[in-house]
């Protein structure tokens, strides 16, 4: 394993970030190639650590010669938002002076491009750098997994639609919980990946990509940092890439995955009508049918009429909830996958900020 640094000027004086990256060098030139990071968003820290435990996999594999493909990991990729912390409360989804959230934004280029995004860096402020640091990195992989985190959550995944069903066998490999079909139509790390082949030839939109795959995982909730969940995820992805030609092991079979695989337009994403203490009356994994009742809203302690009760708009499976129990009005509580598209229009990306 080679470990080196990048290293990106502060905007201040006498500041810097230091990018640790890890590289296990492929004995195949045909084999895939893959590039992981992890903790975009600083404070999500499920993904850290499932990439602590497959390093140790990888350095065993390594010693063995069964390392077929090129495996770029990152397993902090965020230095700068590791530092920010807010009255003790690390900050890691938003940068603060711009209020910028770190997973959006990347550069929407061409493939061909790829060397543009690091030339003539120093003229662009520190997180600029890191994110096109970051995507140039990606951009030089076959497969790319960004790991993430919600809430409380279930685990599942955004994947874009020109990468399924071939992207079923990640999410067998990882016993995923449900899969959100996005359409790439975002500025987000992954989509801005998928983007840059998508339009290899610019103005030319491929509509599949075979063989690629740009993929955002969710490692269930912010608090789901345990060693033995981590090593399942480990060796959950150290089976896909065994199942992709990346890492050589005989003895890795993929079942089918059967979880609900929902586009975005079914993602029911349950909002607070009125600010408040939220009662859930519903936990994640539970499945619901229209009108169950999900949560209660008390807006006004101890008083007649003080409360407002929320109901499951159609079937489907709770997949996020808030860990937040006092709210501001249209603060988002859940995320529910049903069968059928959700009658709340909703706007092209994601599905929040």
């Amino acid at each position: 394993m080679e470990i080196s640094e990048i290293i990106i000027a502060g905007d201040t004086p006498g500041l810097e970030w230091r990018l640790p990256v890890l590289r296990f060098e492929g004995s195949k030139p045909e084999a895939p190639t893959v590039y992981m990071q992890a903790a975009l968003h600083a404070n999500e820290l499920p993904g850290t650590a499932v990439l602590h435990f497959l390093c140790q996999t990888l350095r065993e594999a390594e010693a063995q010669g069964r390392i077929a493909g090129t495996i770029v990991i990152v397993p902090q990729a965020n230095p700068i938002g590791a530092s920010q912390s807010h009255f003790g409360e690390l900050q890691g989804r938003f940068e603060l002076g711009t209020r910028t959230n770190f997973n959006r934004d990347f550069p929407l280029i061409s493939l061909r491009d790829r060397d543009t995004l690091v030339e003539d860096l120093t003229r662009y402020p520190a997180t600029e750098q890191l994110k096109r640091r970051l995507l140039h990195m990606a951009l030089g992989a076959d497969l790319v997994l960004d790991l993430h985190c919600d809430d409380e959550s279930l685990q599942y995944a955004y994947i874009d639609d020109a990468f399924w069903p071939e992207a079923s066998d990640l999410a067998a490999a990882l016993d995923m919980d449900a899969v959100f079909l996005s359409d790439g139509e975002s500025s987000a790390f992954e989509e801005a990946v998928g983007y840059a082949w998508k339009y290899e030839v610019p103005g030319e939109k491929r509509k599949t990509l075979p063989g690629k795959l740009a993929v955002t995982l969710e490692l269930r909730g912010l608090r789901d940092v345990y060693a033995d969940v981590a090593r399942k995820d480990a060796d959950g992805i150290w089976a896909f890439l065994a199942a992709r030609g990346v890492v050589v092991d005989a003895n890795v079979s993929l079942p089918a995955f059967v979880g609900p695989a929902v586009p975005l337009d079914n993602i029911e994403m349950v909002r607070s009508p009125a600010a408040g203490t939220v009662l859930f009356h519903r936990d994640i994994g539970d499945p619901v049918v229209e009108g169950d009742l999900l949560a209660t809203i008390v807006t006004r302690p101890g008083q007649p009429d003080g409360s407002v009760e929320i109901r499951a708009p159609q079937a489907g499976l709770i997949v996020t909830r808030i860990s937040d129990r006092l709210v501001r009005r249209r603060a988002d509580l859940m995320k529910i996958a049903c069968d059928q598209p959700s009658r709340t229009l909703r706007k092209a990306g994601a599905l929040e900020d």
